[in-house]
């Protein structure tokens, strides 16, 4: 069964307006042309073989031929060929899906064909929270400073030892609590430890749901929002008012029971070429929240040198 899909159809954005009115037509016609070259560029690279397909004797065209990679994905011939035409048609993430397995792309090629297209990948893959041992021996490197390694749903993928008994005792909680959004909202530890709680919890929500954007058919993303939605009452008030805020770099106060205020500059770093995991690294604004943080980083070695795991951890 193949499926033609209405050649002049337009998907719609809030108000009835098109998802790329606030694009220029330039940039409509340049992201389409991406898209085509893009398309043509994966099915000439495929062997009729690689796919079950004879390869016939009269085969002139490198890989395969255009009906045939709308046969294997069973999607209409026209559709596909206006699609590699670069003309304005809708393009659904389920026909995005079948021409992705048609053409077999990786993670990485899926990801390019959804963005290229505008659209949101249904049966995203699931991020890759591995840590290299670079950045691994760089976080050691950055004690006495705080650091860590966080994707974008805020969960917190490797830290180390300074940061981890900053805001509480990262070590003692389970893996699936390992996310800032879910300890600001819930850790009565990490909570206390954020001299103005009220203002960090808005900002961290509003840097939470500008990152959702592009993640909000992704189970993973909405299993947090449910989880905190249910347990959090300033969670939902917060997240109802649907503020917006673009990541930035600032100055952070935070309370440890212990050491005192400590005044640090916060820093991120992408770990790879794309937007995903970075590096976040927490600098002393003063002499005094210096002194303080070595006083942190000498207590977690202690407890690092009589305790397993040690003092970097990674999930």
């Amino acid at each position: 069964m193949t499926v033609d899909m209405p050649l002049t159809q337009t998907a719609t954005g809030p108000g009835g307006a098109p998802p790329h009115a606030a694009t220029t037509p330039r940039d409509d016609t340049a992201r389409r042309a991406e898209l085509a070259a893009f398309l043509r560029s994966r099915r000439e690279r495929i062997t009729p073989e690689q796919v079950g397909l004879p390869r016939g004797a009269r085969r002139r065209t490198p890989g395969l031929r255009r009906e045939e990679v709308a046969h294997l994905g069973a999607v209409g011939v026209t559709w596909y060929t206006w699609l590699e035409q670069a003309r304005d048609i809708h393009v659904s993430p389920q026909v995005l899906d079948a021409v992705a397995r048609a053409l077999l792309l990786d993670r990485a090629e899926r990801s390019h064909l959804f963005a290229l297209a505008g659209a949101i990948d249904p049966t995203p893959g699931t991020e890759c929270t591995g840590v290299t041992r670079e950045l691994r021996l760089m976080l050691r490197q950055l004690e006495p400073f705080p650091a860590l390694v966080q994707n974008s749903r805020f969960d917190i993928l490797a830290y180390n030892g300074t940061y981890g008994r900053l805001m509480c005792d990262l070590d003692a909680l389970p893996e699936a609590d390992r996310n800032c959004m879910w300890l600001a909202f819930t850790h009565p530890g990490w909570r206390s430890s954020m001299v103005d709680l009220d203002a960090t919890l808005r900002v961290m929500a509003a840097k939470f749901r500008a990152s959702m954007a592009e993640h909000v058919a992704e189970p993973a993303w909405k299993a947090l929002v449910a989880r905190l939605t249910e347990a959090s009452p300033e969670f939902r008030e917060i997240w109802a008012q649907h503020e917006v805020i673009r990541p930035m770099s600032s100055v952070k106060l935070f309370r440890h029971p212990r050491v005192g205020v400590l005044q640090l500059s916060a820093m991120s770093l992408w770990t790879g070429p794309n937007p995903g995991p970075k590096l976040l690294s927490y600098t002393p604004v003063d002499e005094v929240s210096r002194e303080r943080l070595e006083q942190l980083a000498a207590e977690s070695a202690q407890s690092a040198e009589s305790a397993e795991p040690p003092a970097l951890v990674t999930v």
